[in-house]
């Protein structure tokens, strides 16, 4: 199975090999950006990341490759190199890369009418609004773009639903927030990080927050009891960016319960999570749990376009008037006509049921790899961690180094944890491939 790799594979070990001046070269590329020096990229790709680096802001440090085609489970870079996608743009690409439905879907609502703005009806808008509120159970879908944005609507949602309904006196009413969180870089998702790489050097943060310790049922019991003016705890059925954390059983069921008692709401942040990326359309499916407000993004498009929605039930969503809340491109036809086929391909695929299957098999390969380095693995569905002992001199980074020489693409996340999460129309085969590359790699280091 590794043959058609064996060359790559070996390359890999002499070039990456070099010991601790490699290392520090990778360091500081991973903390200044650009090319590092003695980095193994044609002059092509350099020339490419430092125009980039030049003209561009330096808030990004991504894997030295310049990436320029995609299709299904793989990408090319500029001089023709294949690798595995093991990140699907965080979960954006689900669906896998340019899927054929979604692509033909952009491409003819493109040449027809894409933005009209909230300003007239179009003709989609209502048909997409019918298909995702039907397909999640709930009376209304506010449209937005980002995932950001959606999470910025349910907190608004939230709180006006506080006021209006719930009774809390004007300006008092407070959102809780699980400790690791992610949810985005606006001054209200920063407000609510525990990351000082989020929040550092940012403020003033915005009022009306407060961070409790995720999957801890007893500090969620404490502040709903202590403080009547708690609306609503946002929370990520399993956290992403915090490296793949996965709660107890039963805590988000737990967790709605305790919400209900002191009416309050659970807002899901399902933007990484959701669309069949753990191996249930939601990751709320698990424990058989209705947030009263759902964000969903990321894979909502398939990758092929910015779109974001907010779904509740009528009691919350039409606390906020016409004219309250609302985006230029939010709702726009071209928008709605590429999230209908992107959830088509999730349904049609069975893409919950091949995540489910395949990640228990990563999950079992990964803990198996003969190497003092794996610390541990967790995950569910095809949202997974690799945590790395970096004790041994070789770092999460270093291993994403070699893996991308050997041809698969991840990125590490909280220092010393891998993420893997492939599109989600993976084949057996293939994700066979994919953990032979993994193992090779990090049994390569020789710890």
């Amino acid at each position: 199975m590794l043959s058609q790799y064996a060359g790559s594979l070996a390359l890999g070990g002499r070039l990456l090999s070099q010991g601790a001046a490699a290392m520090s070269t990778q360091l500081a590329a991973r903390r200044f950006g650009g090319v590092p020096e003695g980095s193994f990229l044609s002059e092509k790709q350099k020339q490419l990341i430092e125009r980039e680096d030049k003209f561009g802001a330096h808030n990004y440090a991504p894997i030295p490759v310049v990436l320029e085609r995609g299709e299904g489970v793989f990408l090319w870079d500029v001089d023709g190199k294949r690798y595995y996608d093991f990140l699907s743009a965080y979960s954006a690409v689900n669906q896998g890369h340019c899927h054929p439905k979604i692509v033909e879907a952009l491409t003819s609502q493109a040449g027809k009418l894409s933005l009209t703005s909230r300003a007239f009806f179009n003709d989609v808008l209502g048909e997409y609004e019918e298909y995702i509120t039907r397909l999640f159970g709930y009376d209304k879908v506010l449209p937005m773009n980002t995932g950001v944005e959606g999470g910025e609507t349910a907190v608004k949602l939230a709180r006006r639903w506080g006021y209006d309904v719930k009774g809390v006196p004007a300006n008092c009413a407070k959102v809780l927030f699980a400790r690791g969180n992610f949810w985005g870089r606006t001054m209200s998702a920063i407000s609510t990080s525990s990351d000082p790489s989020s929040y550092g050097g940012f403020g003033p943060f915005m009022p009306g927050f407060e961070v409790i310790p995720y999957n801890d049922l007893g500090a969620l019991q404490a502040k709903l009891e202590s403080d009547p003016h708690i609306v609503a705890f946002m929370v990520e059925p399993i956290q992403g960016e915090a490296g793949v954390v996965v709660p107890d059983e039963g805590y988000l069921s737990a967790a709605h319960r305790l919400l209900k008692k002191h009416n309050a709401l659970l807002i899901a942040d399902e933007v990484q999570t959701g669309l069949c990326r753990t191996g249930r359309m939601l990751a709320c499916d698990w424990e058989d749990v209705k947030p009263d407000i759902l964000v969903l993004g990321k894979a909502l498009s398939g990758g092929m376009y910015p779109v974001s929605a907010a779904l509740a039930r009528d009691e919350i969503m039409l606390t906020i008037g016409r004219g309250q809340h609302g985006s230029t491109y939010g709702g726009n036809p071209l928008a709605a006509k590429v999230a209908m086929a992107a959830l088509q391909v999730l349904q049609e695929e069975r893409l919950a049921e091949n995540s489910d299957r395949l990640g228990g098999i990563l999950r079992d390969r990964l803990a198996a790899i003969p190497s003092k380095m794996v610390k541990s693995v967790r995950g569910k569905g095809l949202l997974d961690a690799l945590v790395i002992d970096e004790s041994h001199g070789v770092s999460a980074y270093d291993v994403c180094m070699r893996l991308r020489d050997n041809g698969l693409l991840a990125k590490p996340t909280q220092k010393n944890i891998i993420r893997f999460a492939p599109p989600l129309v993976m084949t057996e085969p293939q994700l066979n491939e994919c953990v032979d590359i993994i193992q090779h790699t990090i049994t390569s280091f020789g710890v």
